[in-house]
């Protein structure tokens, strides 16, 4: 199984990729494209830019879709970048490469959205630049459920917006049944 967890930042997503690994052995993390740009030598602007989220659109549409191997659960995906395009006020439909996006969300079984919830604003920490995160999270909401591209329409989604202890057990539940 292939999974990709979406959503704004500080809403947990990394601590649910390393609670999934640990609860399914032989799964691996692959980490979100900024750490791997970053250690590439990409220099990010603070706050990032229009041009970094297309970069980081285009290595997590790359991520997705080579090697396909099983096992995988992703810490973000090409949808969390387009939530953060939408957020610039570009239309993200111009920026995508639609058959490429197409092929990295056909190699997911799941995708799960970790959006802002009560529950997330209480237990995690306060997240940096918080009115673009508020904006993302809109965005990427009504991006999954609208699909405007028809890249991901195919794909369960799991919309995690209970407490975050049983995030784990749900997203195990809902890999049971795919």
């Amino acid at each position: 199984m292939r999974v990709g967890i979406s959503g704004t930042h500080g809403t947990g997503k990394t601590m649910l990729v390393e609670a999934l690994c640990a609860h399914r052995p032989g799964y691996v993390v692959e980490d979100e494209p900024y750490y791997l740009l970053e250690e590439e030598g990409y220099e990010f602007g603070f706050p990032p830019s229009l041009e970094d989220y297309r970069a980081l659109l285009a290595r997590s549409v790359h991520i997705l879709t080579s090697p396909l191997r099983p096992g995988v659960i992703f810490d973000r995906t090409p949808l969390d970048y387009l939530a953060y395009i939408a957020s610039t006020g570009t239309d993200p439909s111009g920026e995508a490469d639609l058959p490429g996006l197409r092929m990295a969300f056909a190699s997911l079984d799941l995708l799960v959205i970790t959006p802002i919830t009560p529950e997330t604003e209480r237990v995690i920490p306060a997240a940096d630049m918080p009115v673009l995160r508020l904006q993302v999270n809109d965005a990427l909401l009504e991006l999954v459920y609208d699909d405007p591209l028809g890249a991901w329409g195919e794909i369960p989604v799991l919309e995690l917006s209970g407490p975050l202890d049983v995030r784990v057990d749900e997203v195990l539940a809902a890999l049971g049944r795919h």
